[in-house]
């Protein structure tokens, strides 16, 4: 991922409301910060629930895990709807970013933008293209770069140097036409982790998060925001 580098966004709710806003999406919908992945504390989280950002560690753990699951998948095969709005990352550090793209890209239902909105044209033009695409058309847009530089600073703690090593990452799940999926511009291609609801939504991805927490048992570096209807 040489080329281009941006500061690291913050797994900060406000920080991502404050720079979805500034892209013209209308705040009907509010991203919140999940306390942990129980069921008394899940029940504490405003519903329902359109989107689920992931902040972990890339850990040796993870890269052979993520390695193994790639060549399953593609030994194995899966069914992907046509639907599913997904994009690679090419940009350093643009994974935060990338994640609030794939959560609001995948709710069309849910969310709605301002008539002049930037994050909507983005959607609209890069919309056929493919994920490699879509990531070199990322490149060149100066109004999403700009807000999230302008958003990397906003963060509540100093956000690194733009050559500083960060191996934290951002992923999103999203209910997709019944299904959940992950959604992560490491990866060649979406995940399908089986059917979901609307109104499970939230155990179903708390599920997944658990088990990326489970193969780094001795990491604490773990952070799920959920998109509510607010």
């Amino acid at each position: 991922m040489e080329g281009q580098r941006w500061l690291p966004l913050e797994a900060n709710p406000e920080v991502m409301n404050q720079f979805l806003r500034q892209l013209g999406l209308v705040p009907t919908w509010q991203f919140g910060d999940v306390y942990g992945l129980e069921p008394e504390v899940l029940s504490l989280v405003p519903r329902p629930v359109c989107a689920l950002l992931l902040l972990f560690p890339i850990t040796e753990k993870y890269e052979t895990f993520r390695q193994e699951e790639e060549a399953k998948i593609k030994a194995q095969g899966q069914e992907v709807s046509s639907d599913v709005y997904f994009m690679k990352q090419t940009i350093g550090n643009a994974c935060g970013t990338i994640g609030l793209i794939h959560a609001v890209a995948n709710n069309p239902r849910h969310l709605e933008f301002e008539p002049n909105s930037p994050l909507k044209a983005f959607l609209l033009q890069s919309a056929k293209m493919s994920p490699e695409e879509k990531a070199a058309f990322l490149e060149k847009d100066e109004s999403i770069r700009v807000t999230h530089e302008s958003s990397a600073q906003e963060g509540q703690t100093e956000a690194p140097g733009l050559d500083e090593k960060v191996d934290l990452h951002f992923i999103a799940f999203a209910n997709i036409e019944g299904y959940l999926y992950e959604l992560d511009g490491r990866k060649p291609f979406p995940i399908v982790h089986g059917k979901t609801t609307d109104d499970t939504f939230l155990e179903d991805s708390a599920e997944v998060c658990k088990k990326f927490m489970a193969r780094d048992p001795q990491e604490l570096r773990f952070t799920v925001v959920a998109l509510s209807k607010a």
